[in-house]
């Protein structure tokens, strides 16, 4: 039997590379060399998207959004601890479940939106590339964007030497643009009592209601959920054997969990960076944030050039590695929904053409970026909810089996970011 790379990709590590070692007890294990997936969905948390609308966020309304950050990361958390999880149990990603488990029809349909999701996904990713390139070099927009491309093209190539090497790549890539922010908070300085009352849940009238969930809908990516499901299974050891039984499946879980924990961590405080510096430095010239051209001037007038050197190294970071995942998540989807596999060069040059359109017809970036946010939005629910269903399946997962309060957390969370999704599409089409 022939199996592709990709198919090859999602099976448990058994029935790829033979038997192997019965893993040891968790605890026994170095935990260290066990992260890395959760990383690589962590770098859709702190896309050139969100920059656009926390930066807004803080400059608008000061501290008072910060809860909303601190929500949706805990929100993330579980989203992907859940689709790590189905990776886990079952040997395949997510839109490989799909297929098996659902119609056809529905499937097909599955698969049209997650195309629409990759290619908004890659609007934003290559609009922020380009637009750090032409912040740090003077680039042109449109030759920005094909640098862009063919970066991420060139890291995803690393993917053929295993996942641990891409892995490696896109945590230093969001360790940068960690560091970024890091150096900016510094010089920007934090309100604490301002912190304090930023995480005491509120509004300030309709504009910041509209706000939040567009954070929302910036923070929650519905394409890394299909990738995360790609990344587990085979990771841990034999999966096969250790998820027998009680004590094994519980040391797989802390494995991933600490994964999970560490990276959306990681993105949660980039992140929180990000409106903290705005409501410091911007509060008040809220028009002037609302352009990433605009923040970047800002940092330098007020914190000095390293600042604004800073903001455009980690804004060039998140569109290189953020630009990467995406081209990943179209090809998992693809081979998951359709069990067919496409060269990533053609697949590349699909979804770049709207991008580049956008910057060769000298649309205004930051607008491109959030409405691709927008369009992002229609998609989570679509890989949400078969989420928690498969997940919530005992004949499914058998003893990785959602608990009855975790099911109750998902469909909680699920709802919010329909609602709150929702009505930033009602606001945007009012």
């Amino acid at each position: 039997m022939y199996l592709s790379k990709t198919e090859a990709a999602v099976l448990p590590t058994t029935l790829v590379a033979g038997p192997r070692r019965p893993p040891q007890p968790a605890g026994r294990r170095r935990i260290w060399p066990l992260l890395g997936p959760a990383f690589v969905a962590a770098v859709a948390y702190v896309d050139p998207g969100n920059f656009a609308t926390n930066f807004s966020g803080g400059a608008s309304f000061g501290y008072t959004l910060l809860w909303v950050i601190v929500a949706a990361n805990l929100m993330a958390m579980l989203i992907q601890s859940l689709t790590a999880k189905l990776g886990l149990a079952t040997g395949r990603d997510l839109a490989t479940n799909c297929r098996e488990q659902l119609p056809r029809p529905v499937t097909r349909g599955l698969w049209l939106q997650a195309e629409a999701v990759a290619i908004a996904t890659d609007l934003a990713e290559i609009v922020g590339g380009a637009v750090a390139l032409n912040l740090l070099f003077g680039v042109p927009l449109p030759v920005g964007g094909l640098i862009t491309a063919v970066v991420a093209f060139v890291l995803l190539a690393a993917q053929s030497r295993g996942h641990r090497p891409f892995e490696r790549v896109i945590t230093g890539l969001l360790l940068v643009i960690g560091a970024g922010f890091a150096y900016t908070l510094v010089g920007s300085g934090v309100d604490m009592g301002g912190m304090a009352s930023g995480m005491v849940p509120s509004f300030a009238g309709p504009d910041s209601l509209v706000l939040a969930a567009g954070i929302l809908g910036a923070t929650v990516m519905p394409h890394v959920i299909y990738v995360h499901s790609a990344l587990t299974p085979g990771r841990y050891g034999d999966v096969v054997t250790a998820g027998r039984t009680r004590e094994g499946r519980r040391g797989l879980l802390r494995a991933q969990r600490l994964d999970v924990l560490v990276a959306m961590g990681v993105a949660g405080l980039v992140n929180a960076a990000m409106l903290v510096i705005a409501a410091q430095l911007f509060t008040g010239s809220a028009e002037q944030a609302g352009s990433l051209e605009g923040v970047h001037a800002g940092l330098g007038d007020q914190l000095g050039a390293g600042a604004a050197l800073a903001f455009a190294l980690a804004l060039l970071a998140s569109g290189f590695a953020s630009s990467s995942v995406g081209t990943h998540a179209g090809q998992v989807v693809m081979a998951g929904f359709l069990k067919r596999h496409i060269p990533v060069l053609v697949r590349r040059l699909v979804t770049l053409a709207p991008a580049l359109l956008v910057l060769v017809l000298g649309g205004d970036p930051t607008t491109a970026l959030v409405w691709s946010q927008v369009v992002l939005s229609f998609g989570i629910p679509f890989a949400l909810v078969p989420l928690l269903w498969l997940t919530s399946r005992r004949d499914l997962m058998g003893g990785w089996v959602n608990r009855r309060v975790t099911t109750v957390a998902g469909c909680v969370v699920a709802a919010l970011i329909i609602a709150l999704n929702g009505h930033l599409l009602l606001g945007f089409v009012l």
